[in-house]
């Protein structure tokens, strides 16, 4: 549904609480809030589009649900808010009658933009409406008790990156990327960005790594070798691990069905467990690296 007065898609009007007292700590000294009962947010973003950045933040957030941990899921790529679609999820958020009430799904409690608008209207905004949304997701919505706030960032280095910065306290942010170089040029900027932002990369994630014939089982690196660890290296962050080109994760995302829940057994779905045991480590040093650990060599 539009408004016919600005052409822009009609967002779904709840209620809304009052937002918490400001705390010192947003980027560039601006306040910022945390939420309560939310122990870690962990901003997950890449340099450009098509790495398979919403992918991989959705089967990172269902595997480390799987591991014991309370996890929600924001879909922070306002433009493009594809996560209903990966989890299968088609209904209207509801309201409490003071806060939005997440949907939920695969045991994770999931907000996105594509709840709150027509799925074939274009979402043209500007910085200040950009804001406003992601404060919205973060302050207005009745999260409970979560170990992980997962966001799928937008593409890039805009307006949205800013905002998280400035709304709350970012545990750290992870960069996916694909090997080739054209990939791996524009994760640098991403990494550059949230160093900017005074965000700590836990790591970069390197997506379709390679391909897995499945008739002979040969391996192929369809998009080159080692670009992610090599960048990672490069600008002294962790490497979190590699991810296979591998058609039913394609499927999953399709059909709603994650792969980490389609085929739990598989090498793809072991290799997304890995990488969600190698983030939940990263987390849990974050808070005590100094500022200094995590800058790119001179």
């Amino acid at each position: 549904m539009t408004d016919e007065s600005t052409g822009q898609p009609k967002r779904t009007t709840l209620p809304m609480a009052s937002p918490a007292a400001a705390t010192n700590g947003g980027a560039a000294g601006l306040p910022n809030q945390p939420i309560p009962g939310v122990k870690h947010i962990i901003a997950v973003g890449a340099g450009k589009g098509g790495v398979g950045k919403t992918t991989v933040s959705v089967n990172l957030a269902i595997a480390l649900s799987t591991s014991g941990a309370r996890v929600g899921i924001i879909d922070g790529d306002v433009y493009g808010p594809n996560i209903p679609i990966m989890l299968g999820i088609d209904s209207q958020l509801e309201s409490d009658g003071k806060k939005i009430i997440p949907a939920e799904k695969y045991g994770i409690q999931v907000v996105s933009m594509g709840f709150l608008t027509d799925a074939n209207a274009p979402i043209i905004w500007r910085g200040p409406m950009l804001h406003g949304v992601v404060r919205q997701f973060f302050q207005d919505v009745r999260w409970g008790e979560l170990d992980y706030l997962v966001v799928d960032m937008p593409p890039g280095t805009g307006d949205v990156a800013l905002s998280l910065s400035q709304t709350v306290p970012v545990s750290g942010a992870i960069v996916v990327t694909t090997p080739q170089n054209v990939s791996l040029s524009d994760s640098r900027r991403a990494v550059g960005m949230y160093r900017k932002l005074n965000v700590p990369t836990l790591g970069v994630i390197e997506n379709m790594s390679f391909y897995v014939c499945p008739d002979c089982s040969c391996e192929s690196d369809l998009f080159g070798k080692g670009g992610g660890e090599r960048v990672a290296d490069e600008l002294n962050v962790p490497f979190l691990g590699q991810l296979p080109l591998y058609a039913p994760i394609r499927v999953g995302g399709d059909t709603g069905v994650p792969i980490v829940t389609a085929e739990p057994e598989s090498a793809a779905s072991k290799a997304f467990l890995r990488v969600a045991t190698r983030t939940a480590e990263e987390v849990s040093t974050a808070g005590f690296r100094s500022p200094e650990a995590t800058q790119e060599p001179a």
